[in-house]
């Protein structure tokens, strides 16, 4: 059974969490810039130019919300690790995401996102640490596993896996560009924003 897109909006930005509307339940993606972020919320909503998309990694510099219509709000939180971004900017990024992580009582899980093709890095491990020092409830979504090669897929699953710690059933794996468990996810943001996980 195929979940319906997410009807969702561009709601507001903001720099820090005491500036975002309130919500009844929310979910938040976050991971390192360039990973795939904007395209999947884009996949999830079946819209192309709702989050935007581009092709220089590190432009999603804001918390932007989304409202779904059935109740709820969905984040896009700025991506971390570019190197290209300013210090001052990078530095004030790290303040918002743990500041919102931390402080957002609607907030319901966070979705953090992996690049398929190149597992964990140091900066997403330590994202992961974090959260689960932090008793923040997440969940791991492998984005691009349609740039992994089908007879690579198994390897690269269980080496991903293992990077992130958790078994390879704990993780979505997902390809926006092929609509890959796009669906799976849907049901487990929609699952999320009306209480029924």
């Amino acid at each position: 059974m195929s979940a319906r897109p997410l009807q969702i909006r561009f709601v507001s930005s903001a720099s820090r969490t005491h500036q975002l509307p309130e919500s009844d339940r929310e979910v938040a993606f976050v991971g390192r810039s360039n990973v795939g972020k904007s395209s999947l919320i884009n996949a999830l909503a079946n819209q192309r130019q709702l989050a935007r998309v581009s092709n220089t990694p590190g432009r999603t510099q804001l918390i932007n919300l989304f409202e779904h219509v059935g109740g709820g709000t969905i984040v896009d939180l700025p991506g971390y690790g570019y190197a290209k971004v300013p210090g001052h900017v990078r530095k004030d990024w790290g303040a918002m995401i743990e500041g919102y992580l931390l402080e957002r009582e609607e907030l319901e899980m966070v979705f953090v996102l992996v690049d398929g093709p190149i597992g964990p890095t140091p900066l997403d491990q330590q994202m992961l640490d974090w959260l689960r020092d932090n008793e923040v409830p997440h969940t791991v979504v492998a984005t691009k596993m349609d740039k992994v090669k089908s007879a690579k897929r198994r390897t690269r699953k269980s080496e991903l896996a293992a990077g992130c710690m958790l078994e390879t059933g704990d993780i979505v794996w997902v390809s926006s560009a092929k609509n890959v468990n796009i669906d799976q996810l849907r049901g487990l943001v929609l699952g999320h924003l009306s209480g029924t996980s």
